[in-house]
């Protein structure tokens, strides 16, 4: 009955409501939410020249919470509902000013705030602090960005002792969260919500516990939500590591081989580790010198975590009014319809949001480790 509705806040530091002229101007938007990379967001206005105010310049143009570095937030309203589809930074300004009067359109494309954390290249150390103190210690340093810290240790940690050793890191902070995560075969990002101003930064592995989301169904009829979807299978991903390292410590060489997967809960029923053995890449340690062998099967057993996250993976849209709410990355959702090898629960990687007048398409990435759905049926 509400259908949806879209807010849009802009501001140099605390967005606020805009002005009825940019409102009205907004004629589409389109967010992605990704848990890899930074997501980003671009709208799209209608600007023209009309009256003495704009003799000089289109007044769109001249506004200043249009420049870059201005903080953007989209909110969504579906049914009531609000929901925080990205909190980010205006970066790019295209302007292409049409060859009839009215017609011109002024793009803005931004980033959320983790763009940020990449500005700055410095040279970083971090004395007796392992990889989620480090993160913690990042995150903390962009508190002005609402940012609340949500840390996952993995489940080896080598505490580094002064007397040892002294982790450095050359780069952006950016840099330095995805590569510690990518260590351990962790994500980073942000996840904006759940209240305008405040962003979740996530550091951890892939978030596949909670309640599935609303189902989506294929070839149902009336229950059908999902316009269109196709599915892949590819069978090279999966990766298992079988070497051997010196341990520091204890100066003996030691295997160090992984076998399956260690992602909590399961999605499917047949994962393609160890199904697929022995017909598995098998790699080494790139970086395997002067570690210990708990540091060792950490890195290890990441590598292996993140080639199976991408086995099994389906693209596709889906209209947001008859799916009757907004899909969710970084969390799980069920697939029905589709037969046995198919169906089941997925991980929702990334969704991209496309809104304009009259209409609101979701467009979404999903993937788990093998085929088969683990229960008998969906909910729906």
């Amino acid at each position: 009955m509400l259908g949806v509705r879209l807010s849009l806040l802009i501001g140099p530091t605390l967005p606020l409501p805009v002005t009825p002229d940019v409102a009205e101007a907004v004629q589409s938007v389109s967010v992605t939410q990704s848990d890899e990379g930074r997501s980003g967001f671009q709208i799209a206005l209608q600007v023209g020249r009309a009256g003495p105010t704009d003799l000089l310049d289109y007044r769109l143009l001249m506004n200043p919470l249009l420049a870059p570095f201005n903080r953007v937030i989209l909110t969504v309203l579906f049914e009531a509902m609000p929901q925080v589809l990205i909190d980010g930074i205006i970066t790019n300004r295209q302007f292409s000013p049409g060859a009839q009067p009215g017609t011109g359109l002024l793009t803005l494309t931004g980033e959320d705030v983790s763009v940020m954390m990449d500005l700055e290249k410095k040279r970083s150390n971090y004395m007796a602090m392992s990889e989620p103190l480090i993160a913690l210690k990042i995150i903390g340093s962009y508190a002005q960005y609402g940012l609340i810290p949500l840390i996952i240790p993995p489940a080896a940690i080598d505490q580094p002792l002064p007397i040892d050793r002294t982790p450095v890191h050359t780069g952006t902070d950016l840099e330095q969260l995805k590569a510690i995560g990518e260590r351990f075969g962790h994500v980073f990002y942000i996840e904006p919500g759940p209240a305008p101003g405040t962003n979740f930064a996530y550091w951890g592995p892939p978030k596949r516990a909670g309640l599935p989301q609303r189902a989506l169904s294929v070839n149902m009829g009336p229950e059908t939500n999902v316009e269109s979807i196709n599915f892949t299978y590819n069978g090279l991903a999966p990766t298992i590591v079988n070497d051997s390292v010196q341990d520091k410590d204890l100066n003996i060489t030691v295997p160090v081989i992984t076998f399956a997967s260690t992602r909590l809960p399961p999605l499917s029923l047949m994962p393609a580790l160890p199904m697929q053995l022995p017909n598995v890449r098998k790699t080494l340690l790139e970086k395997g010198s002067g570690l210990t062998l708990a540091q060792a099967y950490a890195r290890a057993q990441g590598i292996t975590d993140k080639s199976v996250d991408g086995v099994a993976t389906a693209q596709g849209e889906l209209d947001a009014q008859r799916y009757g709410g907004v899909l969710k990355p970084r969390g799980i959702v069920g697939v029905r319809g589709v037969g046995f090898t198919h169906d089941g629960l997925y991980y929702v990687k990334s969704v991209t949001h496309s809104i304009s007048h009259g209409q609101y398409k979701q467009k979404f990435s999903l993937a788990r480790e093998g085929t088969g759905p683990l229960t008998p049926a969906v909910i729906p």
